[in-house]
């Protein structure tokens, strides 16, 4: 399998942005918890220059991984940004001091929010911002309204502040409620190879023309999915991971992905999944393991 990552193709944000299918979650580039800086500074160093090396045009993060240190080694490592670029941060959470992830809502902390990541990503307008909604549990759906919080982020569109705007673990309906108020470029929620939930929105979103980002797009497989994901894998002479990520990337052209690493070795396997084409019956089976 090739090395690229734009051997998936690519899809556009807003009509206006274009990135990659295959891109890059940031959040692991924090330390234990997500929270303070890597254990091994330049080894993350490395692996976001590398991203872009092979060919990534789509990076996902937010001023709350760390909280700060991510983006701020982004902006030493990538600023001045190549112009092909496209940063995508998002908003609606803070860090506690016992290293939670409580929600940021309010008028005045998403207008921080932002201004944070305008700060230490060191740019004059953010490519995208996406509002997560949240509560204490971090449950889903968020009882939640999208209104005012939403509409914040309208306003700093507005000024220029933001190009474009999604939004982050929302149901049909809150998509829905966002639309009537600004439009909306991508949706990022939980959704991979074991848990479905969200096949509704996916489709929604295609039919829109809106992106769909998974996050948490490889994990929580029981035994029983793992056997039958790494089978799966062993006839494609592939890794399992590789295979889950190919799968999201063929499941809908409107999906793009953003594994996250922070080891150079990973990196470069998520990447080389961009070129692999599931067979009609492998897609068959891995089909069934979500059913």
């Amino acid at each position: 399998m090739t090395t690229d990552a734009t051997a998936a193709g690519t899809l556009q944000l807003g009509g206006e942005l274009t990135v990659t299918r295959m891109g890059f979650g940031a959040m692991r580039l924090a330390g234990p918890g997500v929270w303070g800086p890597p254990q091994d500074l330049a080894e993350a160093s490395a692996v976001v220059r590398e991203a872009l090396a092979l060919g990534i045009t789509h990076i996902d993060t937010s001023d709350y991984y760390g909280p700060h240190t991510v983006n701020e080694l982004i902006r030493n490592n990538l600023a001045p940004y190549p112009d092909e670029l496209v940063l995508v941060t998002k908003v609606g959470a803070r860090r506690s001091a016992d290293h939670g992830w409580p929600p940021a809502l309010t008028r005045d902390e998403l207008i921080s929010a932002v201004h944070d990541n305008l700060r230490n990503l060191a740019v004059e307008a953010l490519d995208v911002v996406n509002l997560r909604l949240g509560d204490e549990t971090g449950g889903y759906p968020v009882d939640v309204s999208i209104v005012e919080p939403f509409s914040v982020l309208a306003e700093l569109r507005e000024q220029g502040l933001i190009r474009h705007l999604g939004v982050s673990h929302v149901t049909g309906a809150q998509l829905d409620v966002a639309r009537e108020i600004a439009p909306v470029v991508c949706v990022q929620n939980a959704y991979n190879l074991a848990h479905r939930e969200n096949d509704d929105l996916v489709d929604k979103c295609a039919a829109l023309g809106i992106a769909f980002v998974p996050y948490f797009p490889l994990g929580g497989f029981s035994p029983l999915q793992s056997s039958a994901l790494d089978a799966c894998a062993a006839r494609l002479g592939a890794k399992p991971m590789q295979v889950a990520l190919a799968w999201l990337l063929q499941r809908s052209p409107a999906i793009a992905v953003i594994p996250g690493t922070s080891s150079m070795a990973h990196l470069r396997e998520n990447v080389a999944a961009a070129a692999l084409e599931l067979p009609a019956d492998v897609v068959a089976e891995l089909d069934a393991i979500g059913a």
